[in-house]
């Protein structure tokens, strides 16, 4: 005897329930062959770096010579296609992980510029737009610029370009894939491919961020398959599929992520610094399950 979920419903709401899930049927079986073949990528990095149970014991002090976290770095790498990647439990959130990256790559006079409109709200208190906390942006002289969406929710491009070719302090282009606690879209790779493509015709010098939280595997290919130079999200969302209870990761062009290392520890020990506690096994267990997991959210 199976049992469902419809079980208990009133007869004529099983039918409306059994109505749409044989509307929305092929679109379950699309993502059902996504994931196969996301899993299958995974499993090919797993066994071309040679995963064992020595990768799964943990480092304490310094965290030198971690050999399994160095191993999940690398992974992460080939997965996005990226010369390096940090993946550490030391990143309090997503928001931490992104502030680590835009801090890295920013210097005072420089300019940050969101082509997807105003951030989310944890990140305008890291910007200086909200709360006037001690050690924003705004605070260090780092300047702040945006184009809003239009109302469609899509790229304002022709009012972007201006906004490129207007500030030769823009250092770094940031588009936020999620909503947010926006009403609008989140953005599709191919919709991200365009922008960058875009911010690189006008402007090859700056340097394309991607906040990367909640969108992770949620598609085949991620935006760092498209050129975006750097990119960040969280651990305990997509990433780590509910296993891992802390943590976020940065991947991304390998000057830029070793920058972001020196921000995260110091300048000079930079990401060969880290211990991971007790939380490899969490990161290998849940980069390993996150296809599935992803699929049902």
């Amino acid at each position: 005897m199976s049992l469902s979920w419809t079980d208990d419903l009133p007869e004529d709401l099983k039918t409306k329930v059994a109505k749409v899930e044989k509307l929305i049927q092929p679109r379950l079986e699309e993502i059902d062959q996504q994931v196969l073949y996301n899993q299958q990528r995974v499993l090919n990095l797993f066994r071309k770096h040679r995963v064992g149970e020595e990768d799964l014991v943990p480092s304490t002090g310094y965290g030198y010579d971690d050999i399994g976290r160095d191993k999940i770095e690398a992974i992460y790498a080939d997965y996005f296609k990226v010369d390096d990647a940090l993946v550490r439990p030391q990143f309090a959130s997503g928001t931490h992980a992104i502030s680590t990256a835009l801090f890295s790559m920013l210097r005072p006079g420089n300019t940050l510029y969101y082509l997807t409109g105003t951030p989310y709200d944890t990140i305008q208190e890291v910007i200086g737009l909200a709360g006037n906390k001690r050690g924003n942006m705004k605070e260090y002289g780092i300047n702040f610029s945006t184009t809003e969406l239009l109302d469609d929710g899509s790229v304002d491009y022709e009012n972007a370009e201006k906004a490129l070719k207007a500030d030769d302090n823009i250092k770094v282009v940031a588009i936020q894939r999620s909503r947010g606690y926006a009403v609008r879209d989140s953005f599709t790779v191919d919709k991200i491919a365009k922008m960058i493509k875009f911010v690189k015709s006008i402007r090859p010098d700056v340097n394309v961020f991607i906040d990367n939280c909640y969108g992770e595997f949620s598609e085949k290919e991620e935006p760092t398959f498209y050129g975006a130079d750097i990119m960040a999200g969280s651990l305990y969302k997509n990433a780590g599929a509910g296993i891992v209870k802390s943590g976020a990761y940065i991947v991304g062009r390998e000057d830029l992520v070793d920058g972001a290392g020196s921000r995260l520890t110091v300048p000079g020990a930079g990401k060969g610094e880290g211990a991971t506690w007790g939380y490899l096994r969490d990161f290998y267990q849940g980069f390993l399950k996150k296809e599935k997991m992803s699929s049902k959210s």
